[in-house]
């Protein structure tokens, strides 16, 4: 009996080991899915750029003082001389605080004359004891006085007749009028535009540049520019200037070039195309999300296509406003993962989903 239950006993434990033998046995990971991109340099079409002729300096004029527009006998395309006059508004009031200031200041010099002759008078008769130190105190004070408020009316009377100038605007530089911003018979405010005058003789070209330029952006970057109309005519030219900060809507920024020696036909509003001057070595970029940063190393997820397998790589990256551009590492082709870079394990098999931008 004993023996039965011994023998019983000896095959539930065995069955219990081997249970529990598989229960330990691991299961395979299952395939994970994930976005990814292939690394390529930028297109040859985006080092392309559409722009126009613009003038480097240009002027917005408008008045300084309050008025309604009475003369504008300029128009968009007229050229201007220095000092021509290009607007006017009504000068009847300006004119009328002139006069007021000039009777004001006649009015003080006749306080003043009076209060210096007041003054002599009780100077000599102080001589006599006919009159008091204190009278003759608030002589000097009243002639004093006198003497600010006359410099005062004095001033005054500078003012207004400089304001008297500021009916008119005229031309600072000899240029062309590029813009109108009021007609004739509306009033104006001080500061408001009124004409906008440009220098034809300095002229760039000023374009548009996108995030995927396959260079960076710095100034003194040659460029050859074309006529969209007359592509065969072409100037080179460097970038002068770089806008600090992209547009918000289309995430472009404006970049001037400046010309050498444009010719004639370089006309201020042509439509022209600017290209890279020189040829260039092909950049590669990465989207942020696919850089994993350990310490002071950065390393990218690169799938393996045949075996569907992620392997761990060490990349040289240098942040620009452009982007993040790859300086060692990988290659052009090569595929990364670009999501969920921090749950990922070495050697792990994976199922590509979707391509994405880098």
């Amino acid at each position: 009996m004993r023996t039965r239950y011994f023998l019983i006993a000896s095959t539930i434990a065995s069955a219990l080991v081997v249970a529990g033998c598989k229960q330990e046995t691991k299961t395979p990971e299952p395939v994970r899915p994930v976005l990814s991109t292939v690394i390529e340099p930028a297109a040859s079409g985006s080092t392309v750029a559409v722009g126009t002729v613009q003038p480097r300096y240009q002027t917005n004029l408008g008045f300084r003082v309050l008025g309604r527009l009475i003369a504008r006998p300029v128009n968009v395309g007229d050229l201007v001389a220095e000092g021509q006059t290009i607007a006017a508004i009504d000068p009847t009031a300006l004119e009328l605080a002139v006069q007021s200031a000039k009777a004001d200041l006649s009015k003080a010099e006749a306080l003043l004359e009076n209060a210096i002759g007041t003054e002599e008078r009780k100077r000599i008769l102080i001589k006599t004891d006919a009159t008091t130190k204190q009278t003759l105190d608030d002589a000097e004070q009243v002639r004093a006085g006198a003497q600010a408020s006359t410099a005062r009316a004095r001033a005054n009377l500078t003012k207004a007749v400089e304001q008297q100038s500021y009916a008119q605007v005229k031309a600072d530089f000899a240029g062309v009028v590029t813009a109108v911003s009021a007609e004739v018979g509306q009033v104006v405010s001080p500061g408001q535009s009124v004409v906008t005058v440009a220098r034809p003789d300095v002229r760039e070209a000023v374009v548009d540049i996108g995030a995927d330029f396959p260079v960076p952006l710095t100034v003194g970057l040659p460029f050859t520019v074309s006529l969209q109309l007359l592509p065969d005519v072409q100037i080179l030219g460097q970038i002068r200037e770089i806008a600090p900060q992209a547009d918000q809507v289309t995430r472009m920024r404006h970049v001037r070039i400046a010309l050498n020696d444009p010719p004639e036909s370089f006309r201020l509003g042509s439509t022209v195309t600017a290209r890279l001057g020189k040829a260039y070595n092909p950049v590669l970029r990465v989207p942020a999300s696919a850089v994993l940063t350990e310490g002071a190393e950065t390393f990218v997820w690169v799938i393996d296509a045949p075996a569907s397998t992620i392997s761990l790589r060490k990349v040289d990256l240098s942040e620009e406003e452009g982007g993040i551009r790859v300086i060692n590492g990988l290659t052009a082709g090569s595929r990364i993962v670009t999501a969920g870079i921090h749950s990922l394990k070495q050697g792990q098999q994976v199922r590509i989903e979707q391509d994405t931008t880098p």
